[in-house]
Order: C-alpha cells, then structure tokens, then sequence
C-alpha cells in the first residue's frame, strides 16, 4: 500500500485528468456510486472512476497499479456475488461508456463497455436485427458476454459469446489492445467464457441477426397442474423448432392486470414459450400447452426488446442464485423439480426455473470454454428478497434446489448464473482443460491477478 501523502497526490492527479468523476468515501454521491444490483453486498471502495472512455479506464487501471490496489471492475453491476465492487480498492466503472453503433449492412454492432441490455436491444431493434441478450433489461452487456450469454435467443442464435466478432481491452499493465479472431487469437479464445479476467473491455463487436417478428405465449397454471404442464413444454421444446424457446418459472403470483386475483400472492406455475418468429407459427407449437387447464394466458406479438423488459427485478432486492446443467429432464426430475417449488418461500420475488437448451447452443462452437453447451437443460433457482431476516431461508432453498438436481447434473455450470461458489465451480464452469490453459493466459495478460473480482482464473 503507497502512503498516504502518495496517494493522496495520486487521487488529485486521477480527478484532474479523468474526463469521467472520480468518488472517494468522503464525496457527495459516493454511497449511490457504490451500490449495486444485490442489496447483500455493502462493500466501500476508496475510489470510484466513472470513466468517460477507453483512456480513463487506461489512467484508472495505471492509478491502481501505482498505488498497488486492487481493481474491480463494473459494468451492469448485476453479478450476484457483488464482483463489481470492492472494499479498499478502484472500481472502474463503465457506466457512462454506453454507446451503441449499428452496422446493418455487417450484421454487426458496437457495444460500448458499460452498456447494459436495453441500450443493446434498444438500438438494434429499428433494423429489425438482434442478438442474443440476457433476460434482464439491466443486465451488463460486456460481463453477460464475456462469461458466455444464455437469453431468449440462443436456441436460434448461439450463445452470446458464439457471437462475439471483437473486444477492444485494456490490459493489467494500462495497454489497450483489440482481439479477434485474427489478432491476438489466443486472448480472443480466452473471451468466450473466460470473463473479466484479462482486462476491462471497454467495448465488444457483436454479430446481429434477423428478427422482424417476435412472439410469446405465457401461461399461469396452479401448482397441482404443474407436473403436466411441465412436461408437456418438455415434449414442445423436444419436438419444436429452434426459434422456440422460454422456460418454466414457479413464482409469486404479480399484482399485475394479467394475473387473476385468486393467484396474486400466491405460488403459481408459469410457462413461458418464446418464439423467433410471427404469432400463427407460435400458436401452433403453443397449442398442447394451451389445451392444458390453466388460469390465464398472454399469447400474441411482442417486441423483443420489450419482453427483455418484461421479468426485470426491481433493485435494491437481496439475491442469492445458482444453477445445475442438467443431462436430461425426465419425469423424475421434473416431479423432483415440482416437489421442490412447494417450499420456494412465497411471497417473495424468488423464481424457481427451468430453462431449455439445445438448438444452436449445442450445434456452436466447442473449442471455447464454455463446457455447459451440450447440457439440454438448466435448473436455476433464482432467491429475491427484500427481508434481511428471511436470508437463511431463501439461501438454504436455493441450496436445496441444486442438491435436488445433482441426479441429474452434468456437473458443468454457467458462471454467471452463480455467485462465489468456490474454485471447483469455476473449473465445472470453464472445464478442467480449459481452466488450465486460461491459467496459462492469464499468465501472460494479468500475471499479478490484478483482475481478481470475478469469477477467478489463478495465473500459473
């Protein structure tokens, strides 16, 4: 640690130079920098650099390293552990680097390093083109892609990462270099999945798609119905065609129009089927979960970007996830899946959730490290709260939703479904194989582990 009399000129010579602000524990609007989307982190930095562009992350990270402290790293702020901010260190946060450039004649676009979803979706939604996004408005764009990208549209589309056509990063050392797959390969490689590890992305090229329609059927069942209607989407997904997509999510029954009032505040079963496509096409695939008795139902047209919108959390909510990759989900999984939502702790915002892979998932590319493409489904339990007492439920739940999937768990794990679950997870999530030659990249790019707030590759 630099003395103080060092830092403090240090922290003087950062404010004058950064077009972006610089927070310290002492400014006004510290603590609303520091916040972030779980209400369980409460972490203090000693400084905060909103940055403006690429070369104040380039003075933020050359800050840091002077006055050896540690860096964080913040894009959406959504990770669940809380990896967006530290306690003593800088937080780069990219925040105000939001811009989005469309190239509709490439099919590509650009995505500045702080962007969140709806900055994405937003701005590629004139073109009638998309790309596969998080399921949350808010989500950050660079760290939902950088740890691989599973959405809506990666039945169709791949996998965020499949899409990844550039970074530009800037490096433990303060350098900006730019990776793709004819330049600096190996690093490129490393992007697919490996996260933050490597550097502060200040901005990602994407491959866009396109989709001039979009459609969705949601249907609310009681729980007692449930067991059926989850495997009668089983069967619609199984024999479907890739632009059909969704999930299954227990949760507690909305205040909202749609939702009747005998099941407001109350567990309910909703499947969601998502479509790549027009609304008569949905329809046919749609219909046996239809024909199925339930309570209420959406079915129609829908912008994309407005139904990435649509199961946004509000912030300030205490989270607590994880996931199981599952081989299969035969009727003793899904009675064990079912059996489970009876105790989700309702109400609350938690979801209990199984989604679909397969499709373009698992047709993508397998040389990069994201070894939970194959597995044809996914179990996530999903714990939202806002009672600080109700902590040691809602946690232990969602334990109990992953030893129940063990079974049937692939063993593989998508890191940015899970919080800080230990350095065996991070190898389920990367591959055993891979682990080891990211750990030789990182090596080469971050040999100190400057970046080390997020899901962590040791170097060698």
């Amino acid at each position: 640690m630099a003395p103080l009399w060092k830092a403090g000129a240090a922290l003087a010579a950062l404010r004058e130079e950064l077009t972006g602000d610089v927070f310290a524990p002492q400014d006004p609007g510290y603590d609303e920098a520091r916040a972030v989307f779980n209400a369980m982190i409460d972490r203090r930095p000693a400084v905060i650099a909103q940055c403006a562009d690429a070369d104040d992350v380039v003075r933020t990270v050359r800050f840091a390293r002077e006055l050896d402290l540690n860096v964080a790293v913040r894009g959406g702020g959504h990770s669940v552990a809380g990896m967006a901010v530290n306690d003593g260190g800088v937080v780069v946060d990219l925040r105000r680097m939001h811009a989005v450039t469309v190239d509709p004649a490439a099919h590509a676009v650009r995505v500045g390093g702080g962007a969140t979803m709806s900055h994405l979706d937003r701005d590629t939604e004139p073109y009638g083109l998309a790309t596969t996004g998080g399921r949350a408005s808010t989500t950050g764009v660079g760290g939902f892609v950088l740890g691989g990208g599973t959405g809506w549209l990666d039945r169709c589309f791949g996998l965020a990462a499949d899409n990844l056509l550039g970074v530009e990063l800037v490096t433990a050392d303060g350098d900006q270099v730019h990776a793709g797959a004819d330049e600096n390969p190996d690093l490129f490689w490393g992007l697919h999945g490996g996260g933050g590890n490597f550097g502060v992305a200040t901005a990602l090229t994407l491959r866009l798609h396109e989709l001039p329609e979009f459609s969705l059927a949601l249907v609310l069942y009681l729980p007692e119905h449930a067991p059926e209607a989850v495997r009668t989407y089983r069967e619609v997904i199984a024999n479907g065609p890739d632009a059909a997509a969704g999930g299954v999510i227990y949760l507690t029954g909305p205040p909202e129009e749609f939702v009747p009032e005998h099941l407001v505040g109350r567990l309910v079963c909703a499947v969601l089927l998502t479509y790549a496509g027009g609304e008569d096409d949905m329809r046919k695939v749609a219909q046996p979960l239809l024909a199925l008795p339930h309570e209420a139902e959406i079915v129609g047209p829908i912008p994309y970007a407005d139904l990435q919108c649509m199961i946004d959390d509000p912030p300030g909510m205490r989270n607590y996830w994880s996931a199981e990759y599952l081989t299969g989900a035969p009727d003793d999984f899904v009675d064990t899946f079912c059996a489970r939502a009876g105790s989700m702790p309702v109400p609350t915002g938690t979801q209990h959730v199984l989604f679909p892979q397969g499709g373009a998932i698992a047709a993508g590319p397998h040389e990069y490290p994201v070894p939970y493409r194959d597995a044809p489904w996914a179990v996530h339990p999903f714990g939202i709260w806002e009672d600080p007492a109700d902590d040691e439920r809602c946690v232990r739940w969602v334990r109990d939703v992953r030893s129940d999937a063990r079974p049937w768990s692939t063993g593989a794990v998508y890191l940015n479904f899970i919080g800080d679950e230990g350095d065996d997870r991070v190898t389920a999530g990367l591959g055993t194989e891979n682990t080891r030659r990211l750990a030789e990249l990182k090596q080469r790019y971050d040999p100190d582990n400057v970046f080390r707030f997020n899901h962590n590759i040791t170097p060698v």
